[in-house]
């Protein structure tokens, strides 16, 4: 597992202190993700938490990235070792694990990642092992990345004995469920200094702990978040992007038949994974 065009692409990008940049999939078409894999990202993933795909079209999603160079990752809807097990299973190297809020719960994160004697994984990578060698199971401690997600004040509060877990790859900040949290409208960014501090405190913390700090952005976000520390920046969509893009289109093309400016219509979500 060490050439560009495997699952521990991201891996290798920390491990010489770069930044991964990814794409989000909300959608379960397997082009779309075979597409969109093959474009120069770090990682992809398909969230399983609000987005549109369940367990069966997941490992079609899988399937389509295989030989890609992104590292495949899901984002699990729970922290639940069985859901967590089934999407490592179909071939998953990544898994986000949302709502983690104590130390109990990175605790399970993590084991639900790893086999025995540091975790709790059954035995049973019938698809990792046909698409990664049968080396799979010898490195799937070391290779799988485990990333519970940081996106309430609570677990702000309690971030150094989350990030004292061992077994923590990184995290990921959802930064419109860390606003609802800390009293303040779900948005990518806030100027309140709750907001501020909080991001603060997560990369001061990521940063003594030896982890990788990641987060849900967009693309005009994305150089602030790298200047900030950031390491793991998801800056695309599929959904978000084909209806930003389609909607300007459709108002480009008014116009062009019409001599009149098109319509827009409702505002779009920022351009780029908004399901925080």
């Amino acid at each position: 597992m060490q050439n560009d065009t495997n699952p521990v692409h991201m891996r290798n990008v920390w491990s010489v202190g770069g930044t991964a940049t990814g794409a989000w999939l909300s959608l379960r078409d397997p082009w779309i993700s075979e597409a969109i894999a093959s474009m120069d990202f770090d990682y992809v993933c398909i969230d399983m938490q609000h987005g549109l795909a369940d367990l069966s079209e997941v490992f079609a999603l899988l399937q389509s990235m295989n030989g890609k160079k992104p590292t495949p990752i899901v984002r699990v809807p729970w922290n639940e070792p069985g859901i967590i097990g089934r999407v490592l299973d179909m071939g998953a190297m990544g898994v986000i694990i949302p709502m983690v809020n104590s130390k109990a719960e990175a605790e399970a994160a993590v084991s639900a990642c790893r086999y025995a004697p540091t975790g709790g994984r059954s035995m049973g990578p019938t698809v990792p092992m046909q698409r990664y060698g049968n080396s799979y199971f010898a490195g799937a401690n070391d290779n799988v990345i485990c990333i519970p997600m940081i996106e309430t004040g609570t677990a702000v509060s309690r971030l150094d004995e989350i990030l004292s877990v061992p077994g923590i790859d990184a995290i990921y900040v959802g930064p419109a469920d860390l606003s609802i949290s800390l009293g303040l409208p779900p948005g990518m960014d806030q100027t309140d200094e709750k907001f501020t501090n909080a991001i603060d405190t997560i990369i001061d913390g990521c940063r003594r702990h030896n982890i990788v700090p990641g987060i849900h952005c967009a693309v005009p976000l994305a150089a602030k978040r790298h200047q900030q520390g950031f390491r793991m920046i998801t800056v695309t969509a599929d959904h978000t992007t084909l209806v930003a893009g389609t909607r300007i289109d459709a108002a480009k093309a008014r116009e062009a038949v019409t001599g009149a400016p098109g319509v827009s219509g409702e505002a779009a979500p920022p351009r780029g994974p908004y399901s925080a």
